[in-house]
This record gives structure tokens, sequence and C-alpha cells, in this order.
């Protein structure tokens, strides 16, 4: 193919054969459509879903108040007696009162 591109170079152009400047061409749009590609499958598969639990934990936070029953990260159960800007004291048992961090609450019993 490579002779008779040589010896014909009108022929090899009218069969749309154009060697290495071929194979070229298209490289950069596709590359650009594939990176785009994978951006957005990152987004909505990790990015998005991530951010919108990362919200949900702190709308969870900010709305904690006196009397609300929550689970820690360490496994305790108790109920809110006091919340301050970052820390809340809980009651674990009848007379014992525990300072966590917000940070520390896993999830609000009902």
């Amino acid at each position: 193919m490579l002779f008779l591109m040589m010896l014909f170079p009108d022929v090899a152009h009218a069969m749309g054969v154009s060697g290495a400047e071929g194979a070229q061409q298209g490289g950069g749009a596709s590359m650009l459509i594939m990176l785009v590609a994978i951006f957005a499958i990152f987004y909505f598969l990790m990015i998005r879903p991530e951010s919108k639990r990362r919200k949900e934990r702190q709308d969870m936070l900010d709305a904690l108040q006196r009397g609300d029953k929550i689970v820690t990260l360490g496994g305790l159960y108790g109920e809110i007696q006091d919340v301050h800007d970052d820390k809340i004291v809980i009651r674990i048992a009848e007379g014992v009162k525990v300072e966590v961090s917000k940070s520390a609450i896993s999830a609000v019993r009902e």
C-alpha cells in the first residue's frame, strides 16, 4: 500500500488513504469527548452522591436539639441534654452525662 501511495499519490488520496495524517485528525476530538464522558461518569456516580450525603449529615447535625435520642459513632445511645457550638452533652444512663463532639454523632433515633 505504501508503494502505491508513493507511485500514485492522487489515486491514494482519492481512496481516502492518507497515511499517518488520517490517524491523527480525529484523535484530539475523540480524546476530549472521552475525557468529558469520564468526568461526567465520575460526577454522577461518585461526586454528586457524596456531596448530597455530606449536606444531609450537616443538616442533621445543625438540627440537633435538647431531648433528641442519638447514637454516637462509638455506639453510645443517649439523649441530648445540652447543645453547644461544636459539642453536645448526652445522658447515657441515669446520672451519667458525657460530652461528645457534634461530629461524633452517627444518627438521630426516633
